[in-house]
């Protein structure tokens, strides 16, 4: 009986142990997976982070690549859950690899920090076979972080380019990212095409109107600033096209008028085009222009042998000569017009004329005053004191503010005093009487 009680005993402790030990090895595995799933996800964000994105537009062809701002987000620590609606304002700065700026033919455009940036450009066939590494850097204006990948553009050539035939359009109601995203793009190729009825029609190109010259609209009934949608296809210009280059529809245009266009209507209820500007071309009928350039050559010096030096027994030049020439004669004329103009300004002076003039001025000054002291003149009898002629009192003399001075003469009656023995005539030399008789 004891020996079976042992026996059970022994069994239920192999069975606890075996038990202890899967779920030890359980709780092992799911560690490991724990932290396999851990470095997989560090992993993931890194290669993320730094992984290589791969296009292939081609050559000739309208080539858009959206920035999305949900792909960056997830690359700014902390990183987001998922279903995190975070709006941070995010920019993007993108150049060429190993350079400050993008390709000629690269353009980028982003509105304001909340919309998605976009990278937008027709490649040409120099490009070709040769890729073009975009770096783009994102920033996150809230907490200033950055996040940077590489965008590789690997251009591919393609049949019959470019389109012999190309047409111009400038629609006025758009900007350049309205009109780069794929659905606006795709409606306004499918009006093209219900139009011209080609069988390949592409897109090769967009360009703001404020690169061409154009002016930033108003901001008031929700203006747009314009965009020029350049399109090629392989067969000739419609009919409906080329009733832009009628005359009357060449002189509306002149008048500023709008031009009648039949199927202006197929475009009219999401693309406002001005037809004045829409631009034709026949890239068969276009002739080449070809400068003549000289051939670069190699770039290589030919050979000439070993370099020769100038003997030693050459005469040094003397330079004396053209020290004269250079520095002494213009500084001998500058010299002698100094002199010129020293003489003409110290030596010529004409003061002596006018202190002659001054001093005869003053002496004919002193000569009056001399003269005018040595007359005998009476005082004006308005100056005198007058006894009035029934009381016989002193009168004072009348004051020139009493009376009014305008009716006065201007030379007061005055007795002049003759030192003679000629007898007066009442108070007048007799003398002078008879020179008044003789003269009347």
């Amino acid at each position: 009986m004891v020996s079976v009680g042992v026996f059970v005993g022994l069994i239920v402790a192999v069975v606890v142990r075996s038990v202890g030990g899967i779920h030890g090895q359980n709780r092992a595995l799911i560690d490991s997976k724990q932290r396999s799933v851990f470095q997989s996800g560090v992993v993931t964000i890194l290669s993320k982070s730094h992984a290589d994105r791969n296009v292939y537009p081609s050559a000739g062809v309208l080539f858009v690549h959206v920035l999305e701002r949900e792909y960056f987000k997830g690359e700014f620590p902390p990183y987001p859950k998922a279903g995190d609606s975070s709006n941070d304002p995010i920019t993007f700065n993108t150049n060429l690899k190993g350079y400050p700026d993008r390709p000629g033919w690269l353009r980028y455009i982003q509105r304001t920090p909340h919309s998605d940036g976009v990278l937008y450009g027709s490649p040409t066939a120099e490009h070709v076979g040769k890729p073009t590494i975009i770096e783009i850097t994102a920033y996150n204006k809230r907490t200033f972080e950055t996040a940077r990948h590489n965008l590789v553009i690997n251009i591919m050539s393609t049949e019959e380019f470019p389109l012999p035939y190309q047409a111009e359009f400038f629609i006025k109601n758009m900007n350049v990212e309205e009109m780069l995203a794929s659905e606006v793009l795709g409606d306004f190729l499918g009006a093209v095409k219900n139009v011209w009825q080609p069988e390949r029609l592409n897109a090769i190109n967009i360009t703001s109107a404020l690169d061409r010259g154009g002016r930033v609209p108003l901001p008031i009934n929700d203006l747009k600033e314009g965009v020029y949608v350049m399109v090629g296809a392989d067969v000739q210009f419609s009919s409906c096209l080329r009733e832009v280059e009628t005359p009357q529809n060449q002189l509306r245009c002149s008048q500023e008028m709008e031009p009648v266009i039949s199927c202006d209507k197929k475009f009219r209820a999401q693309f406002n085009i001005d037809w004045c500007k829409i631009s034709l071309v026949d890239i068969t009928k276009v002739v080449p222009v070809h400068s003549n350039r000289p051939d670069p050559g190699t770039g290589v010096l030919p050979d000439i042998g070993e370099y020769n030096p100038p003997s030693e027994l050459l005469k040094s030049r003397d330079y004396f000569a053209d020290f004269l020439i250079t520095l002494a004669v213009p500084s001998a004329v500058a010299l002698v017009l100094f002199i010129i103009l020293g003489y003409s300004m110290c030596c010529r002076r004409e003061g002596v004329i006018q202190l002659v003039h001054h001093s005869s001025i003053q002496k004919s000054t002193k000569e009056l005053r001399s003269m005018s002291k040595n007359r005998e003149i009476s005082w004006p009898l308005s100056t005198l004191p007058v006894f009035h002629p029934v009381s016989g009192e002193v009168v004072p003399p009348i004051h020139p503010d009493n009376y009014e001075t305008t009716s006065m003469p201007l030379m007061q009656t005055q007795t002049f005093k003759y030192h003679s023995s000629s007898p007066l005539v009442n108070g007048i030399p007799e003398e002078r009487k008879v020179a008044e008789a003789l003269n009347l």
